[in-house]
């Protein structure tokens, strides 16, 4: 009960909750709803905490919003923190005076922050916002090469680690010239850093919020670097503090009385959209469970037992979550499900429909942006499909020349940057000029992602531009040779690459995992049968010539299958 005791001396004076059930939008929303729809201009000034947070604070003050919880944290030992608007705003106010005052940074100033899913993140974050600093998300996942690599790339200034990571920046510090200020959030000291909880504790309360451009830089993220090294991508103010407020209510369903579970991992960009900017700017309840590992039983446990009305994650949890009779559980809230960050494959979508009667809503976006597309309330879903295009963005596929291509013709996803580029969109890749020009292809931005648009304007995913493999003169896209697969019941999860052959120059070849049922079963016959399985499924030239079964497939710290892990050892690259 340490925790709770810690954060129970620093909270003001709780009043009594008023649980509402009812939908509020407020003028919050409304007003930039508007400005993602196009019917008003981006302001020239924003700062998502006193425009936003605050507003909401001075709402709770007013009488004129519930006075619920919109931050609820919580871990396997029963431990919780809860906090309301107002008490977001007092603690993220002692720790903008942390940020200035003993840490020494300044607005403009860079801080890298890689935490695991603990309050201090939240706090940090809205911290640099009011401040003024630029923060850069990273995953507890690093190693010394990494963080050293972030440090010197970014010309972070500060560093904010747990206890666990210390020792990796001790190890790295001194190739890192600009950094000046390492800052643990652990109840242990450690010499030569300074210790945040403390500082928290002994900090003013008083702050006044800078007054930051709209175009101001916000964050900066670094790409998975599954090719290559790692990109600095640049998001402002406005990007995420305003361009993710339609989706919470059309794609995510967010009210002011949501509680909303997203378990994407701090240091990636999926938990700015789901755990912070689109569910606070909707007065939405942000449900963190600390949760190091993903562990099916404990999520549909925490799903049981705690009032969660919205959940996300990527599609490899719902894969796994489907393996368990999810009909034994009773999720007495849960009301609404999205995902997003990998392709969701129909078999799994239908699984989880046929055993808790909800749909999956599938998004799409990427690092450089905010949600592309996604299948909204109101209209059909389309198993497989992405959705639609979500506003301001106007979504088209191109072919190389980046010309429009017809409904149902793969090209690349795109969207439209000229005559005005949307205000949502990445700045720039960070120091690399060259890699931002060669992201514009006319009058577009290229995502690199291949699919293709129907006649009534879902998109559908075909895979990476390099996952695309082509052989004997036909394209074929790994999801639809997985999509197929999955199908199998011998078959949990799959990840298809390009193999190189003598004759096609490339073929099918398809990584999996199997169902433990089906592990002790003749390899070869069992090949046969996959590959006969698939050519009933899906246009038989999609089959995979190449069977290997794997105990794992690799996959990045959010849970992405790294296919390129497997396709570079296909083709015997490093």
């Amino acid at each position: 009960m340490a925790l709770l005791k810690y954060f129970w001396r620093l909270r003001p004076p709780r009043l009594s909750l008023h649980q509402s059930k009812r939908c509020l939008t407020s003028p919050i929303v409304s007003h930039y709803d508007a400005i993602n729809l196009g019917e008003q201009e981006v302001p020239e000034y924003f700062n998502f905490a006193s425009d936003v947070m605050d507003r909401w604070m001075q709402m709770e003050k007013d009488g004129t919003t519930p006075l619920n919880p919109v931050f609820w944290w919580v871990n396997e030992q029963k431990e919780e923190v809860k906090w309301t608007y107002e008490e977001l705003a007092v603690l993220s106010r002692k720790a903008a005076n942390v940020l200035t005052g003993p840490c020494g940074l300044q607005r403009g100033d860079r801080l890298l922050m890689i935490l695991p899913r603990i309050p201090e993140w939240w706090l940090l974050v809205l911290a640099s916002i009011r401040t003024g600093i630029i923060f850069i998300p990273g995953t507890s996942q690093l190693t010394a090469k990494d963080i050293s690599y972030r440090l010197q790339a970014s010309k972070a200034k500060g560093i904010a680690v747990s206890d666990t990571l210390a020792p990796a920046v001790d190890s790295v510090a001194s190739e890192c010239k600009l950094l000046k200020t390492k800052l643990i959030v652990s109840k242990d000291g450690r010499d030569d850093w300074l210790n945040f909880k403390e500082l928290l504790q002994a900090a003013p309360a008083d702050h006044n919020c800078v007054r930051t451009k709209s175009d101001d830089t916000l964050a900066i993220y670094f790409t998975s670097g599954t090719t290559g090294t790692p990109k600095m991508v640049a998001h402002s103010h406005s990007c995420y503090g305003i361009g993710l407020t339609t989706i919470g209510r059309s794609f995510m369903n967010l009210s002011r009385s949501s509680v909303f579970w997203n378990l994407s991992d701090p240091g990636w960009v999926k938990s700015a959209w789901c755990c912070f900017f689109t569910p606070w700017i909707n007065g939405a309840c942000v449900f963190i469970h600390h949760l190091p590992v993903f562990d099916p039983t404990v999520v549909l446990n925490t799903l049981a037992n705690y009032p969660v009305t919205n959940f996300c994650t990527p599609p490899t949890g719902y894969r796994m979550l489907v393996q368990h009779d999810i009909t034994r559980y009773k999720f007495m809230s849960l009301n609404h499900c999205v995902t997003g960050g990998e392709a969701l494959n129909p078999e799994v979508y239908e699984n989880w429909k046929k055993q808790t009667g909800l749909d999956i809503y599938e998004g799409y976006g990427q690092t450089e942006t905010v949600a592309v597309c996604a299948n909204i309330r109101g209209k059909k879903i389309k198993p497989g499909s992405m959705g639609v295009a979500v506003p301001p963005y106007d979504v088209q596929i191109i072919d190389d020349e980046g010309n429009i291509q017809p409904p149902g013709t793969e090209g690349d996803i795109a969207i439209r940057i000229k005559p005005k580029r949307p205000f949502c969109l990445f700045q720039q890749y960070v120091d690399n000029p060259e890699k931002t020009a060669a992201s514009e292809r006319g009058d577009f931005y290229s995502t690199g992602d291949r699919g293709l648009i129907d006649e009534e304007g879902y998109i559908w995913f075909v895979g990476r531009s390099d996952d695309v493999i082509n052989s004997s003169g036909y394209r074929i896209g790994p999801f639809e040779v997985e999509s197929a697969l999955i199908e199998h019941p011998a078959v949990v999860e799959s990840a298809v690459v390009s193999s190189p052959d003598p004759v096609r120059t490339e073929v099918v070849k398809a990584f999996i995992v199997l169902s433990p049922n089906y592990t002790s079963h003749d390899p070869e016959k069992l090949t046969k049968e996959l590959q006969d399985h698939v050519k009933k499924v899906t246009a038989p030239y999609k089959y995979p010539r190449k069977i290997e079964f794997v105990q794992e497939l690799p996959k990045t710290p959010t849970g992405k299958v790294q296919r390129n892990v497997l396709r570079n050892r296909e083709w015997g690259r490093i």
